[in-house]
């Protein structure tokens, strides 16, 4: 929480340099920017990612081992499933609801007529699924492929689990390797108030006061509709189904979140995000590793809201009126492609064009919230890691495995499920 709390400062710092620069010394924002501010938030980012890919294929291996059984192993993936596409469902609701409400597109004069976006194609749904199984694990590595990583490091940590005390220095290998990268993500850590305060400068006084202004109404929707979504859904699944009161889980996950909000990448804040769950929320490292590094891959829930409130803002915009169909489209394109873009750099944007194109609307809309959707992208990555959180204690609690909140030790990571 100390470390936190000096993010919080950081961010604060950072939102009102960035702000005063843009307003009163532009010229000088420009410099900074470039020499400081970017550089403080490009090297953290690199710190953080460089320790993703260790991080997934060790603590997916690990996870593996300790289930151990494959009819386990399938429960739990069809739990994590089932609970990241339920929730991407009500998120879009919620948004297009409260976007219908409030009218974010309609009292505004925006100027569609030189509104220009051009979409990337997003590539079918089957070839995501089949591209699962990697044909060299190397290059889906280096590549940072997540869904083929997560794929590999579970299949080597059923052999090992399969092959048990023969291969128990490989086991051992694996824990060692996990110990040192919670000891260098600890360390990396350390630079994360630095790290923010160029980030949110950087992102803030490049927007300024003007872009923020004139998107007031759209932000407040999608704002709100994240935080109902945290509080409602997020809250109320660790409450009702993982038997834990929100005001706990909200409150020991809450450093995790600051550095989300301030990377606004939900792989770059995986390291933090699994050791912030396994030590605070007390979720079993088998249970942590799987949900976790699934969710920050396909977990899309801040993206869904995002969605919902822009198809409406865009619609708005250009006067065109959606019906109940249109609607009912929205929910069900954004939940399909929420796991068919998985894989793909820039996965928001591209199933926002397929959003649009299922309905109808002019994918050159895009270009109207793009002004703004840095910022949002920051809430909405601490969003979409809170889910993958609450997910993991949801199932923790249904496999009776999530530790007691009152005992300091951190859950066994191997054999416990």
């Amino acid at each position: 929480m100390k470390l936190a709390r000096k993010i919080i400062i950081a961010l604060i710092a950072g939102i009102v340099v960035g702000l005063i620069l843009n307003l009163f010394a532009p010229g000088i924002f420009g410099v900074a920017d470039k020499y400081l501010f970017k550089p403080l938030g490009i090297i953290f980012l690199n710190l953080m990612k460089m320790l993703v890919i260790p991080v997934v294929f060790v603590s997916i291996a690990l996870g593996t081992i300790g289930i151990g059984d494959p009819k386990k192993l399938g429960r739990i993936g069809g739990k994590t499933l089932g609970y990241f596409l339920a929730t991407t469902a009500i998120a879009i609701v919620i948004a297009l609801s409260l976007a219908l409400m409030l009218k974010p597109g309609a009292g505004g004069d925006f100027d569609t007529s030189g509104a220009n976006y051009e979409a990337s194609e997003a590539p079918p749904v089957t070839d995501t699924l089949l591209g699962i199984i990697p044909t060299n694990p190397i290059t889906a590595m280096a590549e940072g492929n997540m869904l083929q990583i997560i794929f590999f490091a579970a299949l080597v940590g059923f052999g090992i689990a399969m092959l048990g005390n023969r291969v128990e220095r490989v086991t051992e290998l694996l824990e060692q390797t996990n110990e040192l990268i919670m000891y260098l993500i600890t360390f990396v850590m350390k630079f994360a108030p630095y790290g923010a305060f160029g980030l949110i400068a950087s992102a803030v006084g490049s927007q300024g006061f003007d872009a923020l202004r004139a998107m007031g109404m759209y932000m407040v929707v999608v704002l709100g509709a994240l935080l109902i979504h945290s509080i409602v859904v997020y809250g109320g699944s660790v409450s009702l189904i993982g038997k834990r009161n929100p005001v706990w889980f909200f409150k020991n996950f809450f450093p995790a979140q600051v550095v989300a909000f301030s990377t606004a990448s939900s792989a770059a804040t995986l390291p933090i995000s699994m050791k912030t769950a396994q030590e605070k929320l007390k979720v079993p490292e088998s249970i942590s590793s799987f949900t976790q590094s699934l969710g920050a891959t396909i977990n899309m829930d801040g993206t869904a809201i995002m969605q919902g409130a822009a198809v409406v803002f865009i619609a708005q915009a250009y006067g065109i009126e959606l019906s109940m169909g249109q609607l009912l489209t929205v929910v069900l394109t954004a939940v399909l492609a929420s796991i068919g873009t998985a894989a793909v750099p820039g996965a928001g944007l591209i199933m926002l064009a397929m959003v649009l194109t299922s309905v109808g609307l002019p994918v050159e809309g895009i270009a109207l919230v793009l002004g703004v959707d840095r910022l949002l992208d920051m809430v909405r990555t601490a969003v979409n890691i809170t889910g993958d959180a609450a997910c993991a204690v949801v199932v923790a609690q249904t496999e009776g495995v999530l530790g007691d909140p009152d005992d300091d030790r951190v859950p066994a990571s191997t054999g416990t499920v």
